[in-house]
C-alpha cells in the first residue's frame, strides 16, 4: 500500500500573553483610522470558540481551557490578524488593529489540467484533505467553488488554496467546520500531504438520537489519537490510557530508487514485459528503510523524555532517533509498508513519530496541541484527516484516562 504521511504545518507567532482565563475580550479596529470594525470573525483556531465583533468592534470568548491557542481575526477588506496566546490564570484583553487588504488581481493557475478537469482535482483534494475512512462519506464541502487548484505535471504535485472560508459539514461527528486554507500540497510521487490553515468548529443541530451517535463517533476519533496521546503524556498516564512507547532506530534504504523512477519503469513495462512490471511493482512496495529495530524490549520512561519548560503550561518532548507509539485498545486495520512491526504488538494501532525541524524538541500544551515545528507521523496517525478532526478543547463524553 502506498505510504500516506501527513505533516500539519502551523505558523505560530511568538507568545504575546502568558495567562489563562475563562475569557478573552477585546476590540477590533481599523489600524489607520482607529474606527471600530463590526462583523469581524474572531476565533481560536482549531477550537469550537468563535464569535463576531459588535457595532463597537468588541468581542468576548468565554469558558476557555488552559493551553496555547492561535487567535485569528478576519474581516472583509482587511488582512487577517493572527496572534498566539498562552492561557493560564489571568483574563486576557486585546486591542487588535487590522490593516486594509491590498487587492492584487492574480490569475488562477491550473497547470497540467484543464478547467474541465477541476472535478478530478476536487476528488483528490477531498480524499487527501477530508479522508477516505467511514466518516469521510458523511462529510460535504458546502462551497467547493472557493478552491483554487494548480497541478504541476512534471513534479506530479497538486496544490490548493482559498481566499475565504471553506465550509465543510461533518455529519459523522456533528461539526460544521469553517476552514481558512492557506495552502495545501499533495505529492503524488511520495504520498506526502502538507497543509496549513486555521479553522473553527460549530456544533450542528440534531435530535437526541443523532447527538448520541455523534458523541459515540467523536469518542472513537479521540481515543488513540495524537491529541489523546499528548494529553496522557503530559499527565504521565500513558499506561492507563492504553499507550506504550519505545525507541526505534532505522536507516534509509539507499538502494531504493526515487519514486518517480519507479513509476516511470512501471509505466514503461506495463504493456511489454510482465516480469519487469512485477519487478518494479515489488520495488515500489518495498520499504524506504532498512535495519529497523526497537532499542530493547523495555518501554521508554516518560520522565526520561518529557520535561517542563519555563513557559507555563508547555512541556517539551525530546527523544532519540524515532518514537514508536503503540495504542493497545485498537487494532490496526491498514498495512503500512514503512512501519516496523514487532511480534508482541503486531496487530495494535502503531505510529512512528519523527522530528522534521533541526531543533529536536516537540513542545506541547495541556490540550495536547503541538506548538511550533510539527512532527512527521507514519502509521495510524498519518491517516488522520478532517473527517476525524476534533476541536482542541474537546473532552470525551465517556470519561476514560
Amino acid at each position: 500500500m502506498k505510504l500516506l504521511r501527513i505533516l500539519l504545518l502551523l505558523v505560530l507567532l511568538p507568545v504575546i500573553v502568558r495567562a489563562q482565563s475563562v475569557a478573552i475580550t477585546g476590540k477590533v479596529f481599523d489600524a489607520d483610522t482607529k474606527a471600530p470594525v463590526p462583523g469581524a470573525s474572531v476565533f481560536l483556531s482549531s477550537s469550537s470558540f468563535g464569535t463576531s465583533t459588535g457595532a463597537d468592534g468588541a468581542f468576548a470568548l468565554h469558558g476557555l481551557r488552559a493551553g496555547q491557542y492561535i487567535l485569528v481575526v478576519t474581516a472583509v477588506g482587511y488582512e487577517s490578524n493572527t496572534e498566539t496566546i498562552l492561557l493560564n490564570t489571568e483574563p486576557v484583553k486585546l486591542d487588535i488593529g487590522l490593516s486594509i487588504k491590498v487587492t492584487q488581481l492574480k490569475e488562477v493557475k491550473i497547470t497540467g489540467i484543464s478547467k474541465s478537469d477541476k472535478k478530478a482535482a476536487l476528488k483528490r483534494f477531498k480524499e487527501e484533505f477530508i479522508g477516505t475512512d467511514k466518516n469521510a462519506g458523511d462529510c460535504k464541502i458546502i462551497n467547493p467553488e472557493v478552491l483554487n487548484f494548480a497541478f504541476y505535471e512534471d513534479k506530479r504535485v497538486l496544490e490548493a488554496s482559498t481566499n475565504e472560508f471553506l465550509v465543510i459539514e461533518n455529519n459523522a461527528l456533528g461539526y460544521r467546520i469553517k476552514y481558512m486554507l492557506k495552502n495545501f500540497k499533495s505529492d503524488l510521487n511520495t504520498g506526502d500531504v502538507t497543509y496549513a490553515g486555521s479553522q473553527v468548529f460549530e456544533e450542528m443541530d440534531g435530535g437526541d438520537s443523532k447527538k448520541k451517535r455523534w458523541h459515540k463517533r467523536r469518542d472513537e476519533a479521540y481515543y488513540g489519537s495524537a491529541r489523546h496521546f499528548y494529553r496522557a503524556l503530559g499527565k504521565d498516564s500513558l499506561a492507563a490510557a492504553g499507550f506504550k512507547i519505545y525507541r526505534l532506530t532505522r536507516q534509509f534504504n539507499t538502494r531504493r530508487p526515487p519514486e518517480n523512477v519507479i513509476d516511470e519503469n512501471i509505466e514503461k513495462y506495463r504493456h511489454s514485459s510482465m516480469d519487469s512490471t512485477f519487478y518494479w511493482m515489488g520495488v515500489k512496495n518495498s520499504s524506504h528503510y532498512t535495519r529497523q529495530k526497537l532499542i530493547g524490549r523495555a518501554q521508554v520512561a516518560v520522565n526520561s523524555i518529557v520535561q517542563l519548560t519555563d513557559r507555563q503550561g508547555l512541556s517539551a518532548l525530546m527523544f532519540q532517533d524515532h518514537l514508536y507509539v503503540v495504542y493497545t485498545k485498537k487494532w490496526e486495520t491498514t498495512y503500512f509498508r514503512d512501519v516496523y512491526r514487532v511480534p508482541h504488538d503486531l496487530n495494535y494501532a502503531t505510529t512512528i513519530v519523527s522530528y522534521t525541524g533541526d531543533n529536536h524538541v516537540l513542545l506541547f500544551d495541556k490540550n495536547g496541541s503541538i506548538i511550533g515545528d510539527s512532527p512527521l507521523y507514519e502509521g495510524t496517525w498519518s491517516q488522520a484527516r478532517l473527517s476525524t478532526l476534533l476541536p482542541v478543547d474537546y473532552t470525551p463524553y465517556e470519561k476514560q484516562p
